[in-house]
């Protein structure tokens, strides 16, 4: 990747228990070898896995397990 001297960084921000967001335009390369690109000022990459728009980020990381149904009372 070559990065000419007169540009500036790109930025990038780390979301604890979140995606990546990334100051656009991005072209992200997939461990199969496939390039998908966002023209977006911003972009949110997942690092979660569970996004069903991988490699964007679909908030799907926000979603919880349904809490487990309290134990059944005694009756008293």
């Amino acid at each position: 990747m070559a990065r000419s001297a007169d540009r500036e960084p790109r930025r990038v921000t780390a979301e604890r228990d979140g995606p990546l967001l990334l100051e656009g335009p991005v072209e992200v390369t997939l461990d199969d070898g496939r390039v998908v690109r966002s023209d977006r000022f911003a972009v949110a990459l997942c690092t979660c896995r569970r996004s069903r728009r991988y490699p964007w980020c679909d908030t799907s990381h926000r979603k919880r397990s349904k809490p487990a149904k309290p134990p059944a009372g005694n009756g008293r």
